[in-house]
C-alpha cells in the first residue's frame, strides 16, 4: 500500500495546530463577571468581614487575588468618570467622560452624556470599552451590562452590546432604540409578571440582631438602640410609592440586578463555549444608600450584609453554570465616599454651589460689566460664557485665571486651577496632577475646584458624597477570583486603569484602544 508521507505530515501538522488552538483558547476564561459596588470604600470589606457569610464577599477575599491598594489617580471620582475608566482602562483626560453632563461653549447649551434622539445611548462616548473590544474581536461573544440607572449600564458596556436598565416608573427592565428594537421575549415576560416588584421590601428591617452591628447611626431602618427608637433624620423621598425610588434607596435595587444577572447567564447561555463572554453588574443602590444615610449608618452596614448573602447565592448559581476555573469574577467599586457632613457634634460646613455661582457672577459683573457670565456649575467645575467674553473683547485665559484666584477665597475651597493653566502646563505630581488627569479640554469647566478634606457640595438628599482626590474617595477594593488565579494579597499601589488591560490579556483579546494602564503582572505573567 502506498503511503503519502507528505500528506500524512500535513495532516498531523494540522491536527497538532488544532489541538494547540483548543488548548490556547481554554486558557481564557469562558465567562468574566465584573461586579462594581457603588461607593464601597477600600476598608469596608475588612470592617464588616466578621458578619459576612463564607460564600459571599469573604469567598472572594480569602480565595482570590486581593489588591489592597487599588486607587483612581485623579480628582473627579464620580460614578460616570470612574465607570468609564474601569471600562476603557484610560484616564478621564483620555476617555473624555468628565461627568454626566457639561456645557457646550459654542451655543451655551447643556449636553447630557447619554441623551440622544434614539433614547439613552453611548452618543458622546469617545473611547472603546472592554465590552466593545470583546465583541469586535469575537463576534460570537456575549457582552451584557446591567444596572438600575441607564448611565451606569451604558458606561460599563459602551456603544454596542446588550445593555439594560430599570424604567423607574414601572420597575421594569428596559433598553433603548440605540441598542435594540425590541426587548428579549424572556425579559419582557419577566416584566409582565412583575418579577422585580417581588423584591420590594414592605418595611426595611435589620437582617441581623442589633448587637451584631458595628455602626450605630440610623435614620430610617427599624432598629432599636439602647431601648429607644431614634427619630427619623434621613431625607425623605417626595414620592415613596415610586417604584424606581424604592429600588434605588433600599437594598431591593441590588436584589433586582442580581436576579436579572442569573436570568441573563441562563438565557444567553453565557460561558457555554470557548469564546469568552462578559457580564457587567453595577449596584446603584449601594451608592444612593451611602449618599442619603452616610457610611457610618446602620443602613449602609445592613445593605452590605444583605448584598453579601445574595452574592453567596449568586456565586453558587454561577459556578453551577460555569466551572469555577473557567470563570473569572472581579469585584471593585467606582469610588469611595466622604464621611457624613453631620457625623460630628458640629456638622461640617458644606459648599453652597448656588451661592458660589451668584457671587462669582457678581464679581464678574463688577469687573467687566453686567451680564450672564456663569453658564453653570457641575462637579466642582464652573463654566463661563465664552460668547459673552469674546463679545466684550476679553481674553479668555485672563478671565479664567481671575475667577480661579477669586474662588480660592471661598470657605471650603482648597485649590482652584483654570482651564488655561491645565491646558498649557504639565503637572507631574501633587494635587494639580490629579486635577489634570481629570481634565478633558473640550468638556471640562473653565475653573476646576478642589474642596478641602471632608467638604462636599450641598445638595438635597445628600449626607455623604464622592468626587475628590482624597483617599476616602480614590481608594477602592479590587479582587480577582477564579480562573486559577489563586489566593494571595497584593499590597502594591494599583492604578485602576490596569483593570481593563488585565482583563483583556486574560481573555486573550486586544486591550481597549485608548487604554493607558499597565497589565497587572501578578495575574498575567
Amino acid at each position: 500500500m502506498d503511503v503519502d508521507f507528505y500528506g500524512m505530515k500535513r495532516l498531523i501538522t494540522i491536527l497538532l495546530f488544532a489541538l494547540f488552538a483548543i488548548e490556547a483558547s481554554a486558557k481564557a476564561p469562558r465567562l468574566v463577571v465584573q461586579i462594581v459596588v457603588g461607593s464601597m470604600r477600600a476598608g469596608d470589606l475588612e470592617r464588616y468581614a466578621d458578619n459576612f457569610t463564607e460564600g459571599g464577599f469573604k469567598r472572594l477575599m480569602e480565595g482570590g487575588a486581593y489588591f489592597t491598594e487599588g486607587a483612581y489617580d485623579y480628582q473627579q471620582t464620580t460614578t460616570p468618570v470612574s465607570l468609564s475608566t474601569l471600562a476603557t482602562g484610560a484616564m478621564p483626560s483620555m476617555h473624555g467622560v468628565i461627568g454626566d453632563y457639561w456645557f457646550d461653549y459654542t451655543d451655551n447649551s447643556m449636553v447630557r452624556l447619554t441623551e440622544g434622539r434614539r433614547g439613552e445611548g453611548g452618543y458622546h462616548l469617545l473611547a472603546p470599552t472592554l465590552a466593545e473590544t470583546l465583541r469586535r474581536h469575537h463576534t460570537e461573544s456575549k457582552a451584557v451590562s446591567l444596572a438600575l440607572e441607564p448611565t451606569s449600564a451604558i458606561l460599563m458596556g459602551g456603544r454596542e452590546g446588550d445593555i439594560f436598565w430599570i424604567d423607574p416608573a414601572e420597575a421594569e427592565w428596559t433598553s433603548s432604540l440605540y441598542y435594540t428594537r425590541s426587548m428579549p421575549e424572556w425579559m419582557a415576560r419577566s416584566n409582565r409578571e412583575g418579577y422585580n416588584l417581588s423584591y420590594l421590601l414592605p418595611d426595611w428591617r435589620q437582617i441581623l440582631p442589633k448587637d451584631k452591628y458595628r455602626n450605630t447611626r440610623h435614620s430610617d431602618i427599624r432598629l432599636v438602640i439602647e431601648g429607644k427608637r431614634q427619630a427619623s433624620t434621613a431625607p425623605r423621598r417626595a414620592n415613596p410609592q415610586n417604584y424606581g425610588e424604592r429600588l434605588c434607596f433600599t437594598p431591593a435595587g441590588n436584589s433586582v440586578v442580581i436576579g436579572m444577572a442569573k436570568q441573563v447567564i441562563a438565557q444567553y447561555e453565557m460561558g457555554k463555549d470557548t469564546t469568552p463572554d462578559l457580564l457587567n453588574l453595577y449596584f446603584d443602590s449601594s451608592r444612593h444608600i451611602h449618599q442619603i444615610y452616610g457610611p457610618e449608618s446602620v443602613e449602609v452596614e445592613d445593605m452590605y450584609y444583605r448584598l453579601d448573602k445574595e452574592l453567596a447565592d449568586f456565586f453558587t448559581f454561577l459556578f453551577a453554570q460555569v466551572k469555577e476555573e473557567e470563570c473569572l469574577v472581579v469585584l471593585t467599586s467606582d469610588h469611595g465616599t466622604s464621611a457624613s457632613y453631620d457625623v460630628k457634634e458640629e456638622p461640617q460646613d458644606r459648599f453652597n454651589v448656588q451661592q458660589f455661582r451668584v457671587i462669582v457672577n457678581g464679581f464678574l459683573n463688577v469687573r467687566y460689566g453686567t451680564g450672564t457670565w456663569v453658564l453653570g456649575y457641575r462637579d466642582q467645575s464652573i463654566y463661563l460664557n465664552h460668547n459673552l467674553i469674546y463679545e466684550r473683547n476679553l481674553r479668555l485665559d485672563e478671565v479664567q485665571n481671575e475667577v480661579a484666584i477669586f474662588a480660592q477665597q471661598f470657605s471650603g475651597v482648597s485649590h482652584a486651577l483654570s482651564a488655561s493653566a491645565l491646558r498649557t502646563s504639565y503637572f507631574g505630581s501633587g494635587y494639580a496632577r490629579r486635577m489634570q488627569n481629570s481634565f478633558y479640554p473640550r468638556r471640562s469647566g473653565d475653573v476646576i475646584l478642589n474642596l478641602q478634606p471632608g467638604y462636599i457640595e450641598e445638595r438635597e438628599l445628600m449626607r455623604s458624597s464622592s468626587g475628590s482626590m482624597y483617599g476616602y474617595d480614590r481608594k477602592v477594593p479590587l479582587i480577582f477570583y477564579g480562573h486559577r488565579i489563586g489566593a494571595r494579597a497584593i499590597h502594591n499601589e494599583t492604578d485602576m486603569t490596569s483593570v481593563a488591560p488585565t482583563l483583556a490579556r486574560l481573555m486573550e483579546i486586544p486591550e481597549p484602544e485608548a487604554a493607558e494602564g499597565n497589565e497587572l503582572e501578578e495575574l498575567v505573567r
